[in-house]
Order: structure tokens, then C-alpha cells, then sequence
């Protein structure tokens, strides 16, 4: 049965502009691809955010077993069937996804810097592990990939600390707190002192440097360079914008209107030309 890829669509553009956006230039067979992996991460995302628990998350893992042992029941189960009928995807990278969707199932305290970037690796490094042979880029790749997915979610956890708190995950590392003299009560007062801009500053320039590292895989991409160029821009974009407002992501979210988004389309394709050479 053909998947219902308006349905998928649909998910891909309620969910997330910025990865709709850059969906569209991906060839058509590719786009399906990109809506197909990203509906069923999405979904486990929502196993999670919405409150049901381990039980929601063990249901959303059986349906992406499911889809892998060519048994779909739910659209998008069958989405992700279609995909894995046409690339090897690794499922590993479902199964590293799927920890880090445990994580966020409770209170969230992180350690160390290297704790943060292996949570990114594994709620959104994973999607470049998926993404890549789509795109079709190989073992080469896979790394850079990886990198992006990386710098995206760490660009969405410096967008979303004021959301987050709220839900009691704190992904600012122990160690990067008290390094820089942070204090979470502050915080939660919505108070944006220098000390906590410090520490925005650091890691917004750890990720500009894993989007120069991810975006130098273009290169090795058959298909999908704007695509993918398009999605960093917009979520530096959003770097941008945090710097922009002082470091406020307490009171406020930083985000690209969409007129913001269509002026990056010309600076996307600029990019693909420039990886091909």
C-alpha cells in the first residue's frame, strides 16, 4: 500500500518549518524519504513530550520494529517501510534515538559538555545518520551528518531554555554552570545576567563550529545539497536571532519569520554550487 504522503507532509510542515522548507528541494522520490524518516522521529519525540511515558515510547519502538521487519500498521509505519525499501537506513540510529528519547523522560540533569553532545548526537545526530543515504552520501558522509544534527539540536536546546526549565530539563551541563558562574535559581527568575550570556556565548560558538564541520560533507552528497544547506541556514538563523535579543531565550524564543526563511533560499543554493566544486 502506497503510504499517505499528504498525512506525512503534513507532520513534517505542523512540526517543523524549518525541515519542510528544506525538504522541498530534495528531489521528489528523496523529499518522500526525508518525510518518511522524519515523521517517524517525530512521532517518538511526541511519545515523550506528550506525557505518555515509557509505554508510549516502547509502542512508538515496536512500530519502527515493525517497519523494519516489513510489517507497517500505522501511516507512518508504512512511510518508513517505503523508505527502507529504497535505502539502507541504520536502524542502530533509531536505536541511539531511542536513548536519548529516555533521557527526556525525566527530571534532565546533564553533567559535562560531552554528555550534551551525546544526547545532540542521539536525539538529532542520528537523523543525519538517516538523512545521509538518502542524500546519497556514504561512510564518508555519515560523519558530517552526524556533526549537523549535532549543531541543530544544540541550537535548539540554546533556543528553548525558558521552555524547557519549564518542563524541568535542564540541558545546560552541571559543569558549564558552575564554570561560568550560573545560577539555575536566576533562571528560573528569568533572570539573563552576564555570567549566563557567557556561557550562551560558548556554546553557540561550539555550534557554528559543528555546522562548518557538518556542512563540509556537502561535497559528498549525490542529491539534496540545497536541501540540506537551507536547513542549517535557517536554524544559524536562529543563532542569530539569539544574539540578536541579548541572549534572552527565558522571556522569549528566537525564530525565523518566513520571509526570513525564503531569503535564505538564493544563500542555499550559492552553498550547493560552491560544495561542488
Amino acid at each position: 500500500m502506497e503510504p499517505d504522503w499528504k498525512a506525512l507532509a503534513r507532520v513534517v510542515r505542523v512540526h517543523s518549518a524549518t525541515f519542510y522548507w528544506g525538504s522541498l528541494l530534495f528531489p521528489k522520490e528523496e523529499r518522500k524519504g526525508a518525510w518518511a524518516v522524519y515523521a517517524a522521529c517525530r512521532l517518538g519525540d511526541d511519545a515523550v513530550d506528550r506525557g505518555g511515558g515509557e509505554r508510549a515510547l516502547e509502542a512508538w519502538w515496536k512500530g519502527v520494529e515493525r517497519a523494519y521487519g516489513g510489517r507497517p500498521r500505522a501511516a507512518w509505519e508504512r512511510g518508513l517501510a517505503w523508505a527502507l525499501e529504497r535505502w539502507a537506513i541504520p536502524l542502530e540510529a533509531f536505536a541511539h534515538m531511542r536513548e536519548g528519547f529516555l533521557t527526556d523522560l525525566g527530571p534532565v540533569r546533564l553533567e559535562t559538555e560531552e554528555e550534551l553532545l551525546l544526547y545532540c548526537y542521539r536525539v538529532a545526530g542520528t537523523v543525519g545518520r538517516m538523512m545521509a543515504p538518502i542524500a546519497g552520501g556514504g561512510k564518508e558522509v555519515e560523519e558530517k551528518a552526524v556533526r549537523l544534527g549535532q549543531a541543530m539540536q544544540l541550537t535548539n536546546i540554546l533556543r528553548d531554555v525558558g521552555e524547557d526549565l519549564g518542563m524541568d530539563r535542564v540541558y545546560l551541563p552541571r559543569e558549564l554552570l558552575e564554570r561560568f558562574g550560573v545560577d539555575l535559581a536566576d533562571l528560573r527568575r528569568g533572570r539573563v545576567t552576564p555570567q549566563y550570556r557567557a556561557l550562551l556565548q560558548h556554546l553557540e560558538a561550539k555550534a557554528r563550529a559543528l555546522y562548518r564541520e557538518g556542512l563540509s560533507g556537502l561535497k559528498g552528497l549525490r542529491v539534496g545539497r540545497a536541501a540540506v544547506a537551507l536547513a542549517a541556514l535557517q536554524y544559524q538563523g536562529i543563532l542569530d536571532k539569539l544574539r540578536l535579543q541579548g541572549y534572552d531565550n527565558l522571556s522569549q524564543r528566537a525564530h525565523l519569520k518566513p520571509w526570513e526563511r525564503l531569503r535564505l533560499f538564493p544563500k542555499a543554493f550559492a552553498l550547493a554550487r560552491t560544495s561542488e566544486a
